[in-house]
């Protein structure tokens, strides 16, 4: 028996690429600096600014920025309570952000 001859894939059929979300998450990861941050977030800690700074021995200013750029990536959640904002992890957009690079890498590569 003859085997189907596979269909011809169109030049604009390839992926498009990753979704801006996406590729947030990866650049909020390109930073030893955001791994340390991220880390501190293990099994649901919830930080301030000062004390993410405090226990990666950075300023307030760059902690505060970093928490942004993780914040933007889908890695990090923040909620305010008075004057001060609280960051945890965001497992649900790190998630997404893993499925759609999964199924990105599994189509490209």
């Amino acid at each position: 028996m003859d085997e189907p001859e596979p269909a011809a894939v169109a030049p604009d059929a390839a992926p498009t690429g990753l979704g801006p979300d996406t590729q947030e998450f990866l650049k909020a990861l390109g930073s030893p600096t955001r791994q340390r941050i991220m880390m501190l977030f293990s099994q649901g800690a919830e930080m301030s600014v000062g004390e993410v700074a405090e226990r990666t021995g950075i300023s307030q200013a760059t902690a505060s920025q970093q928490l942004t750029l993780l914040r933007r990536g889908r890695i990090v959640t923040s909620r305010r309570e008075g004057k001060t904002v609280y960051y945890r992890a965001d497992r649900d957009g790190a998630v997404a952000a893993l499925a759609e690079l999964q199924s990105y890498l599994m189509t490209c590569c």
